[in-house]
């Protein structure tokens, strides 16, 4: 079974929370969970080209609100 990761970075601004989703797939393996959860305008369009740069697979996307959660799966 997959490790999973949750990230709060809801009040984080561009760039960091892809900064954080960056430094937690360096510690992590292959297939790890990463729950993310931001409030920042530019998050979804930052997390989509992230996963296209790096290979990992964009799981889901929920919206609630101004918040976004999305799970991603580290290649």
């Amino acid at each position: 079974m997959s490790d999973e990761i949750v990230l709060n970075c809801v009040g984080m601004k561009c760039p960091r929370p892809i900064i954080e989703i960056a430094k937690a797939a360096r510690r992590s393996g292959s297939g790890t969970v990463l729950v993310v959860k931001s409030d920042d305008l530019a998050f979804e369009s930052d997390v989509k080209a992230w996963c296209e740069t790096t290979k990992a697979s964009l799981v889901s996307i929920e919206k609630d609100g101004k918040t976004i959660k999305i799970t991603i799966k580290l290649a």
